[in-house]
């Protein structure tokens, strides 16, 4: 079996072991651009715009996981290596900015301009892979085997900090990892204080983080979809909860920027049909205040769209 074959059967065992008997997998995109237009992914039906008058359009793109944006379009024509499986997969979307899409692994495109996701390495350690504009691969790190006592098998989100690091959540962890490749913690075993489980939620996720963003100072925001909370994380690694749904709703995915704190929420539900998760934006202002951006309301008949 090849490499990449013997990593898109991991990654589906994976899925289906840890993440399928807890809620489903609905998609953790979410990204701002310059003018302050947002895109998210939706992985009923594929990627929604919100312009700056709060119009919601779809776009064009495959109804994949995760998401990043690459302003400058810097990795427009990048030749992708070695993910061309149907079980992972990864394209781009439009120009100025460009967005990339990925279906079965976190991404993010580093102040650099290179690409950064995990990859599964030769002796099935997670390793964050770096790949430049012009096509050049490299590993910036590889990651313990064992965090917090219990076997890394994949990251739940990457993003890239204004500092040139890279940041990565865990189930109940969120990591750095310096320009240079070091490896540190920013908080672990993280608990949410009157932790309102959404459905489905089991005990061996904790509160389950995934996306996360980085603002300026180097407070991080995550979304622990596990307890329906948005947390924010001090550079000393103070948590605290910053923002809560109201089960089934729960965040997946977050984008900071020096105004706001964008969070992308998805409705649980039990079913399979992805189209019943229907995802919503929340704006978080510096004040507190909180403003619903846009829910996706489902027509009767999606059309196809191609979904992971």
């Amino acid at each position: 079996m090849n490499k990449a074959l013997l990593t898109a059967v991991l990654l589906i065992l994976l899925f289906t072991l840890v993440i399928a008997p807890a809620f489903g997998h609905p998609g953790s995109g979410i990204a701002v651009d310059r003018q302050g237009n947002v895109y998210f992914v939706d992985t009923g039906r594929g990627v929604w715009k919100v312009d700056k008058r709060g119009q919601l359009t779809l776009q064009g793109g495959s109804a994949f996981h995760w998401m990043a944006i690459d302003f400058n379009g810097r990795l427009a024509k990048t030749r992708w290596p070695g993910h061309s499986e149907p079980s992972a997969e990864i394209e781009r979307v439009g120009v100025n900015p460009t967005l990339i899409l990925s279906s079965d692994f976190p991404v993010t495109v580093g102040r650099d301009g290179a690409l950064y996701y995990p990859e599964l390495g030769s002796d099935q350690r997670v390793q964050v892979m770096r790949l430049t504009p012009a096509g050049d691969r490299s590993v910036l790190a590889t990651l313990p085997a064992v965090s917090d006592g219990s076997a890394l098998r994949w990251l739940n989100g990457i993003a890239a900090g204004p500092d040139g690091s890279i940041y990565y959540s865990e189930n109940t962890a969120v990591r750095r990892i310096s320009p240079q490749g070091a490896v540190s913690t920013i908080a672990s075993k993280i608990a949410v204080p009157d932790c309102a489980q959404i459905p489905g939620a089991t005990p061996n996720l904790g509160v389950f983080l995934r996306g996360l963003d980085v603002a300026r100072d180097g407070t991080i925001y995550v979304a622990a979809s596990g307890c329906g909370a948005l947390l924010r994380i001090t550079t000393r690694g103070k948590v605290t909860p910053v923002l809560r749904t109201t089960s089934p709703w729960s965040p997946t995915g977050v984008a900071v920027t020096p105004s706001y704190v964008y969070v992308l929420e998805y409705l649980h539900t039990a079913s399979d049909d992805r189209r019943e998760w229907t995802p919503r934006v929340r704006r978080l202002s510096p004040d507190g205040t909180v403003v619903v951006l846009a829910t996706v309301e489902r027509p009767r008949s999606t059309g196809p769209s191609r979904m992971k």
